[in-house]
């Protein structure tokens, strides 16, 4: 089976962790124990998140004076590289004479987005109401928003039209036995000028969306999101709120998600279920295994009897 696998970035450096290496490495070393739970019988192609680390090296630039703050997008081929890596070496390591590969991605997007004007996509670290308001103070042209009980940078997230690397991820990928790790934060966002050149654009594609663009360019038979929630859940942190075992994408239309952080992942997986997959689920990275064969997570397919189930 050929499984694209989405890993949240906040799987990776925890909310409230402190955004050091090591922390991350840890991090990685258990993601990739799940992971290959799930890639030693399937092909597994390996996507990922990378709000606090791109918000992490946005910090750095801004400190360093001497040079002109890099954009985004160059910050986004950084993380591609430095995540890719780790996971790489991990995954090798939990499967010794696997082969396993990392490619950097760029994702074409329309500047005229609506997401330029109202940003909210989650990166760097979290912060209380006073940090919020004293990072404005020092950074005026950033916008910050409410994530949870916390406050976070919030940043342009527009659809993702193409990957531009999908040929080559198509020819690499027919192979059957190799695993690869690649639209590491969505890919680097890049818009296409008039004369045919790329271009690279201030913003982070949301790696869910783009994931999901990916997972039907390479005819993936299912469609995993992991973050560290163990389903989807109705009306979320209220009294009568329900998890979600298993629903058609009709039915999960009929509950609302948060724009910056549940939304996008039901619109990934309803999208792909919806546009031919076989079944879309989202769930914790520690049931990854598991939630393959829905016996975890929120699992979506065509065919619930009753629409929707829960736990």
């Amino acid at each position: 089976m050929r499984v694209v696998i989405a890993l949240g970035g906040n799987a990776i450096l925890q909310r409230g962790e402190p955004l050091e290496c090591g922390v991350q490495r840890q991090n990685i070393r258990k993601a990739a124990e799940s992971i290959a739970k799930i890639a030693r019988d399937h092909q597994v192609i390996l996507t990922h998140g990378n709000g606090p680390q791109v918000g992490l090296l946005a910090l750095m630039n801004e400190s360093y004076k001497e040079v002109t703050p890099y954009p985004l997008d160059a910050l986004g081929a950084q993380t591609q590289g430095m995540i890719g890596f780790m996971f790489e070496q991990e995954l090798r390591n939990q499967m010794p004479g696997r082969k396993v590969c990392t490619v950097s991605t760029q994702t074409l997007v329309d500047t005229s987005d609506a997401a330029f004007s109202d940003p909210d996509k989650f990166v760097g670290p979290v912060y209380s109401k006073e940090e919020s308001e004293e990072m404005l103070k020092a950074n005026p042209d950033w916008t910050i928003k409410a994530d949870g009980e916390y406050f976070r940078r919030v940043v342009p997230s527009p659809q993702p039209q193409e990957i531009l690397e999908l040929p080559s991820l198509q020819h690499l990928i027919s192979s059957g036995d190799i695993t690869v790790i690649c639209g590491g934060g969505g890919g680097v966002p890049v818009t296409r000028k008039e004369d045919g050149t790329l271009e690279g654009v201030e913003a982070v594609i949301d790696k869910d969306r783009a994931s999901r663009v990916l997972a039907e360019g390479i005819e993936a038979d299912a469609f995993i999101i992991l973050s560290d929630v163990e389903a989807v859940a109705t009306n979320f942190g209220q009294p009568d709120s329900k998890d979600i075992r298993c629903a058609t994408p009709e039915a999960m239309d009929q509950f609302g998600f948060a724009a910056g952080s549940m939304g996008p992942k039901v619109e990934a997986a309803t999208q792909f279920v919806r546009n031919g997959g076989k079944m879309a689920a989202i769930g914790s990275l520690e049931y990854a295994a598991e939630i393959l064969t829905s016996d975890s997570g929120t699992v979506i397919r065509n065919d619930v009897a009753d629409g929707v189930t829960y736990y």
